[in-house]
């Protein structure tokens, strides 16, 4: 296609140059006219020139002006040339190109914000794109899911009660779920339009800390006063007793008063334990790390709960890889959380034979998972679970979860209680 430039001096050429070949014909009949007739051509050529620069010059700028916007360059303005209509035009676009920058500027600002908000937000966001691939992940989500860079991937692939969650409100189509557990979270659904069409983002909000630092502070203190005025009673009711005990020895007729006497002793012992036991929740010290041999770690542990094991008929499996799982940990803490979960396990089995508790240790990621398959946990029963004082048995203080709770957060371990597709109760550390 010719351009209007090259249209234009075509133009002027064809026509002058059929005005020269007619001023041939003057130069035969009269040389005063013929001059005149190439001054007038002279001069036509000279306006025809001024023409073209006050009018395709200015459209060049234009041209050139049109090729800043296609290339996203807001900062290119053109100049006014002095004329009346191509000047309104160039007021008109350097108007329309202050904007567009004004607008790109606010743009990015608004973006530069948002990401900022979404990078250290404390709340958990999770961006989706169109097939529901996961696009971005803030840095407080991998803190919760212990994840380092899971962009790019399916939900579907990814194995994390966090992730299923998600997973599951999107194929319900429901738009906020309260994740219980070891932790507690709360999970919402919301949409956005991207280039006319509905995203999804997911909000994911921790509740574990704060109701966990309000709810040890609150029976921290409980704790303390009663373990205060229960020791500073049972000392001197036992001497009494004790006292009393050796005294009513040494007649004959009050052999069932002191068989009395004793228990009374010995449940006051018994009490004096349990509130040390509480007291221990309470002044649990900071781990002292250091690295740990899993696998031994619970070799030591089935090998000292073998008899409880045996008499139950329960077996011990391990599924353990090549390499073993090590791990930074307090050595005392871990064990006494891996007898309580073990404790646990054996006493949730019923069955005097066919019982099993699997011991599975992975290195990518880092995790220990205790399975058995006892009588399961409901799910009216999961929330209240790691709660203080809380116990399913009929005997129970409800501190070993507590306590288990404590040590693997004192850690900063992931963990989760929960019940597998296949009814079997699993405790998952993840280190």
């Amino acid at each position: 296609m010719i351009k209007l430039r090259t249209k234009y001096l075509l133009f002027v050429i064809a026509v002058h140059g059929i005005a020269l070949g007619m001023s041939f014909y003057i130069f035969q009949e009269s040389k005063l006219f013929f001059i005149l007739a190439e001054l007038v051509i002279f001069g036509s050529l000279l306006i025809s020139w001024q023409l073209f620069n006050q009018m395709i010059r200015p459209l060049k700028l234009l041209v050139n002006g049109a090729q800043a916007i296609k290339d996203r360059d807001f900062n290119v303005k053109l100049v006014e040339v002095g004329m009346l209509e191509m000047d309104q035009l160039i007021r008109v676009y350097n108007q329309m190109i202050e904007e567009l920058r004004k607008e790109r500027t606010q743009q990015q600002q608004q973006h530069f914000f948002l990401e900022k908000l979404i990078i250290n937000s404390p709340v958990g966001i999770v961006i989706l794109d169109h097939d529901n691939r996961i696009q971005q992940v803030n840095p407080a989500v991998k803190r919760m899911a212990h994840t380092i860079t899971i962009e790019g991937w399916l939900l579907k692939d990814i194995d994390h009660p966090i992730y299923n969650a998600i997973a599951n409100l999107l194929q319900e189509h429901k738009q906020g779920v309260t994740l219980h557990g070891a932790e507690t979270y709360k999970i919402q659904v919301s949409e956005f339009i991207d280039q006319g069409f509905p995203r999804r983002f997911i909000i994911v909000q921790e509740l574990t800390t704060e109701l966990q630092e309000a709810e040890k502070k609150a029976y921290g203190n409980v704790i303390r006063m009663m373990a205060h005025e229960v020791n500073n009673t049972i000392g001197p009711v036992n001497s009494i007793l004790q006292s009393a005990s050796t005294w009513y020895q040494e007649t004959e007729t009050a052999g069932s008063l002191i068989n009395a006497l004793e228990v009374a002793i010995e449940r006051n012992n018994n009490l004096n334990k349990f509130m040390r036991n509480l007291a221990d929740v309470v002044r649990l010290p900071e781990p002292h790390k250091v690295s740990l041999n899993v696998q031994e770690m619970i070799f030591s542990v089935t090998t000292l709960l073998a008899e409880s094991a045996r008499i139950k008929g329960i077996t011990f499996v391990y599924d353990f890889p090549l390499i073993p799982l090590e791990i930074n940990a307090d050595q005392l803490q871990m064990e006494q959380v891996l007898i309580n979960i073990v404790k646990n396990a054996i006493e949730a089995i019923d069955q005097t034979a066919g019982g099993r508790i699997v011991f599975i240790t992975a290195n990518l990621p880092r995790q220990l998972t205790i399975r058995d398959n006892g009588k399961g946990i409901s799910e009216e029963l999961m929330p209240k679970l790691f709660s203080p004082f809380f116990s399913t048995k009929t005997d129970g203080q409800g501190i070993g979860l507590t306590l288990i709770k404590d040590i693997l957060i004192n850690h900063s371990f992931q963990f989760n209680l929960g019940v597998n597709t296949d009814g079997e109760t699993e405790f998952t550390i993840l280190a």
